[in-house]
């Protein structure tokens, strides 16, 4: 009887897993410079919250999802799900836009289209890559973005 024949499967090599991340800054605009694009005096807005949007070169949405900022404002928006082709049309910088939802805070929580927080800010690359032997995250900017007060009068600041 003959022996049969052994395979032996090569071990797996764990895939390199690679994120697509946006990170950026809500504030709250001083009255002082509403509808300007100024954030001099501005305030970080712990708990605002944005959109990220990708649309395909058709126009169809192919990825959303809201986040939440930090204590200081901060969002780090980890886009999970979202696939980096190389469409050029398909990439984040044209395909990824960021915008305001909303804000915790009742005394500042009027959108303002600073940087586009309401149109839809894009994205701008700054260089930043994360990397390790099984995880690479490339970093996009976007932002800042701001909320402002809903009445602002001469005598605030």
């Amino acid at each position: 009887m003959a022996a049969e024949p052994q395979y032996h499967r090569a071990p797996a090599t764990p895939q390199k897993k690679s994120d697509v991340v946006v990170e950026g800054v809500v504030y709250c605009q001083s009255c002082k410079y509403a509808g300007s694009w100024s954030l001099t005096g501005a305030k970080p807005i712990p708990s605002a919250r944005v959109s990220v949007t990708c649309k395909d070169s058709r126009h169809h949405v192919t990825f959303y999802k809201t986040y939440q900022a930090d204590k200081h404002g901060y969002f780090y928006a980890q886009l999970d799900g979202f696939k980096l082709s190389h469409g050029i049309l398909d990439h984040p910088l044209q395909a990824c836009t960021v915008k305001l939802v909303s804000s915790p805070l009742a005394t500042c929580n009027v959108s303002t289209n600073l940087n586009y927080g309401i149109d839809g800010a894009k994205l701008r690359s700054e260089g930043k890559v994360l990397r390790s032997p099984h995880y690479e995250a490339v970093i996009y900017a976007a932002g800042p973005l701001a909320f402002r007060p809903e009445t602002c009068s001469n005598h605030h600041g």
